[in-house]
């Protein structure tokens, strides 16, 4: 398998809708697992995020870094397999969808890993809204 060969499978089950913007499963082959902490959307070197800075930003930032630190191991974002991501507001989150969308063209293409998303009540930045953690298997 070369670096350039896609390492990934995503599953569907038969009669099952396709999602959007997810895979419910992912087979991934490879010889090379990254697992990356969770990022949060600042900029690098920011000691906090700004305050007021909004969810659509923030998710933009966070999934950036994410593949800021794969490149940094070595992967691609389509060595990405799975996703979590925390946000503290859904409703807020579902307000971003355009700038989520756009920053997921931008960043990940077409390309889309199995993912979680779920509500927490708060980040380990008091003006954090989102944060995304990720696993990658590379070739």
């Amino acid at each position: 398998m070369s670096t350039s060969d896609i390492a990934y499978a995503s599953i569907l089950p038969e009669g099952w809708p396709r999602p959007r913007g997810f895979s419910h499963a992912v087979v991934a082959a490879g010889t090379k697992s990254v697992r990356i902490a969770g990022q949060i959307g600042k900029e690098p070197g920011q000691a906090h995020i700004p305050q007021g800075t909004d969810a659509g930003t923030q998710w933009r930032l966070a999934l950036g870094n994410v593949v800021t630190v794969l490149k940094a191991a070595g992967g691609e974002p389509r060595h990405l397999v799975a996703l979590r991501a925390y946000v503290t507001d859904i409703a807020e989150f579902n307000a971003a969808g355009k700038a989520v969308g756009e920053a997921w063209a931008a960043t990940l293409g077409k390309h889309f890993p199995a993912m979680t998303l779920v509500q927490i009540s708060a980040l380990i930045d008091p003006n954090a809204k989102v944060e995304i953690e990720a696993d990658a298997i590379l070739p």
